[in-house]
């Protein structure tokens, strides 16, 4: 059993990492074994994303005045609770694709930003490219607008002097 200031320095570090966190994503775990777990554990933290297993008394304590607070509901049951800092899709990507190989793991809700997040809400952010994805594609089109400008730009005299030639030719033929 757990004594009081450990609770509290429990809920304060919980307190600090959700007013931190870009993403909170509250999922339930009941029935996952020691090994899944740990491979679940694994596959968000090669993905910056903190998975961690906290008393939901606690959690609800943490959550005040959080983007979490609006999502304490969920905290029931066997939760678990994933935490991204940098990426928002990488956890909702990590957990879905979990999810079609495993079914006893279960998203519950999500905040972001101070919008609280469903089920579908999240599975619509894993379909997203993710951020370094998105700055590439952003930075090609970037690269496109004055590649085209130029290109556009030095074929202008070409184009004039086709003209000019053909208006010779005709003065020419006549």
């Amino acid at each position: 059993m757990m004594n009081l200031s450990k609770k509290k320095e429990i809920a304060d570090a919980m307190h600090e990492k959700f007013s931190k966190a870009e993403l909170i994503i509250v999922t339930d775990y009941k029935g996952l074994d020691v090994v899944t777990m740990n491979d679940l554990r694994r596959k968000l933290r090669a993905e910056n994303v903190e998975y961690r297993v906290v008393k939901n008394s606690l959690l609800v304590r943490a959550s005040e005045g959080t983007d979490a607070g609006m999502i304490k509901e969920f905290f029931k049951g066997p939760t678990a609770v994933a935490l991204s800092y940098e990426d928002p899709v990488a956890p909702a990507k990590v957990l879905t694709d979990f999810i079609k190989t495993n079914d006893k793991v279960e998203i519950k809700a999500g905040a972001m930003k101070g919008r609280m997040l469903d089920v579908n809400a999240i599975k619509a952010l894993s379909a997203l490219p993710s951020h370094e994805i998105l700055l590439s594609q952003f930075l090609s089109v970037m690269n496109a607008v004055p590649t085209s400008l130029v290109r556009a730009l030095s074929d202008m005299p070409r184009q004039l002097l086709n003209v000019l030639n053909a208006i010779k030719e005709q003065k020419e033929a006549a």
